[in-house]
């Protein structure tokens, strides 16, 4: 039914019918893309299935400051009233911080011209029909350039997982290192001494209910209080199944472990299931601003039957205060846990850039 997008399987010859929604202009003219209005709320397609998304493009006209942050993209499946993708635009895409840049990964990209072009290649089937909305929480006009390319079918793909994205902040997550009065030496010591038992501090990446499996996320961490060690990589994921106690089943050593990547990294990396998108260090601050780390579990998805929590320690014990935010990337059968109230525009832009930092007294 629905095949599969790998090479071999390509001279595989389906019963699918091949079908576009887009932007075009119906005059026949140039004018290709829909205009918002601050505050508009469009739907850009209903689809009759069954059927399945197979790539989503878009690009977007603006020069208002973190537009990506303040225009949310939204999707419905089937007959459910609440959405099962709600996400910032650009977060949805594969980046935070309300910014774009040119990378590549297997189902999410941003491509030249300095990540202008949105693409998303996570198959969304659906048994009934399909929706797709965009809000604007802009304070000016844009311009929407979209495809919504799809296959429709004579029958519903069977025991298929609805995708499902959702993005969360925490800003500043609640550590205790900013606490007065410590020392460098204290701070070593304490975080040597200090113990996780059940990640009940940890940040949340995302907590669902149901059957299916995680498929992955991104993280982006602002990094903006100097706090005598900021490498915030110390912090283990931690990966609940089906309401087990801790120690988790899937009990991770380390941020840059759960992104496949290793010793306090500082370059910036682009594989199909992993990868650094932006590092802004400097040699005296080496960990300083916007940070975006990705790993989607394609070849390795984590399944569940009735409920998971992922999350990830900010810093050991939770000891750093930064802006973490993510977008995390599900299958699962519906219906699905309702989601946290998308936080308001004002609380979605990013944080301004920090200035660089005084050296500590030796």
């Amino acid at each position: 039914m629905m095949g599969y997008g790998t090479l071999a399987s390509l001279p595989m010859l389906r019963d699918a019918r091949s079908r576009r929604i887009s932007s075009f202009d119906t005059s026949g003219r140039n004018a290709d893309f829909w205009v918002f209005e601050p505050g508009d709320v469009k739907t850009l397609g209903e689809i009759e299935g069954p059927g399945c998304i197979k790539h989503i493009w878009m690009t977007i006209g603006s020069r208002e400051h973190a537009f990506p942050r303040r225009i949310v993209l939204r999707a419905w499946w089937d007959s459910e009233d609440e959405p099962s993708i709600e996400v910032p635009i650009g977060d949805f895409f594969g980046l935070g911080h309300g910014i774009r840049k040119n990378f590549t990964s297997l189902p999410l990209t941003m491509s030249p011209q300095d990540g202008k072009g949105f693409n998303c290649y996570w198959p969304m089937p659906f048994a009934e029909r399909a929706r797709f909305e965009v809000q604007s929480e802009c304070e000016e006009r844009f311009n929407l350039y979209f495809y919504l390319d799809h296959e429709l079918y004579d029958e519903a793909p069977h025991d298929v997982g609805y995708l499902h994205a959702q993005w969360r902040r925490q800003n500043p997550t609640d550590g205790w290192v900013p606490e007065e009065g410590l020392s460098r030496e204290e701070i070593i010591r304490r975080r040597g001494e200090i113990e996780n038992l059940d990640g009940a501090g940890n940040y949340v990446i995302l907590e669902a209910e149901g059957r299916g499996h995680y498929v992955g996320c991104h993280l982006d961490i602002d990094c903006f209080a100097r706090e005598k060690n900021d490498w915030y990589g110390e912090g283990d994921d931690m990966i609940f199944i089906d309401g087990e106690p801790w120690p988790p089943s899937m009990h991770g050593t380390g941020t840059e472990d759960y992104f496949n990547t290793a010793y306090c990294p500082r370059q910036e990396f682009n594989a199909p299931y992993h990868g650094i998108i932006l590092y802004s260090g400097t040699e005296q601050w080496p960990f300083k601003g916007k940070n975006s780390l990705y790993r989607y579990h394609i070849e390795d998805p984590i399944h569940f039957r009735k409920s998971i929590h992922v999350s990830i320690e900010h810093g050991h014990g939770n000891n750093l205060s930064n802006d973490y935010s993510s977008t995390a990337y599900w299958y699962q059968t519906e219906p699905h846990k309702p989601f946290p109230e998308l936080l308001p525009v004002a609380e979605r832009l990013p944080r301004p850039d920090e200035p660089q930092y005084e050296p500590f007294a030796k």
